[in-house]
C-alpha cells in the first residue's frame, strides 16, 4: 500500500547540514528553531499555547538510502534500523520533543531543536507526561552508551550525499 503526507509546514533552525545538529534534542542546550505554519492550518494551534512541550512528526527530507542494519552514533557496532533513531530507514519520518516558546500568527517558536533547516512538518501533537512516560523502562543496547548523548554530534553518516 503507498501512503501519502502533505506536509503542514516548514521547521526552521540554525543547523544547515546534517554534520554538527545534536543526534537528539536533548543533546545540545536550548537551540532555537521555528514552525512556519501553512495559512491554511492556523486554525489547528487553538488552545496550543496551553503545552509546554510538542511533540513533531517530520519528513527527514535528507536521510540517505534507507538500510536495515547501520552503525549508530553512540556505538562502534551496527544494529538493526529499528533498534536506533537514525533518519536513513525504511519511511523516513522523525520525532522530536520540542519546547514550546510562543505562537505568533501561525509561527511557533521552540527550542530543545534537533532539526535541519527547511524540513518538512508532517504533524503537531501535544507532549502529555500522563499519557507519554513510562515506567520500568528499558533501552537495550543504549543502556552503557546513553552518558555519550551530551557530547555526540552528527557526523553527515545518514545524510544523501
Amino acid at each position: 500500500m503507498e501512503i501519502t503526507y502533505k506536509e503542514i509546514g516548514k521547521i526552521r533552525s540554525n543547523f544547515k547540514e546534517a554534520e554538527g545538529t545534536p543526534i537528539q534534542p536533548t543533546a545540545k542546550d536550548s537551540a532555537k528553531g521555528r514552525i512556519e505554519l501553512l495559512a491554511e492550518y492556523k486554525q489547528g494551534l487553538k488552545d496550543l499555547a496551553g503545552f509546554s512541550h510538542l511533540i513533531l512528526l517530520y519528513h527527514c527530507h535528507k536521510a540517505g538510502k534507507a538500510a536495515l542494519t547501520v552503525k549508530p552514533f553512540m556505538e562502534d557496532k551496527p544494529h538493526g534500523i529499528f533498534s536506533i533513531r537514525a533518519p536513513s530507514r525504511p519511511n523516513s519520518i522523525g520525532l522530536s520533543v520540542v519546547q514550546l516558546e510562543k505562537i505568533e500568527d501561525n509561527i511557533i517558536y521552540i527550542k530543545d531543536v534537533d532539526i535541519l533547516d527547511k524540513t518538512p512538518l508532517l504533524d503537531i501533537k501535544p507532549y502529555v507526561p500522563e499519557f507519554d512516560r513510562r515506567e520500568n523502562v528499558k533501552i537495550g543496547w543504549l543502556e552503557k552508551n546513553v552518558a555519550k548523548l551530551s557530547s555526540m554530534k552528527d557526523d553527515g553518516r545518514f545524510t544523501d550525499k
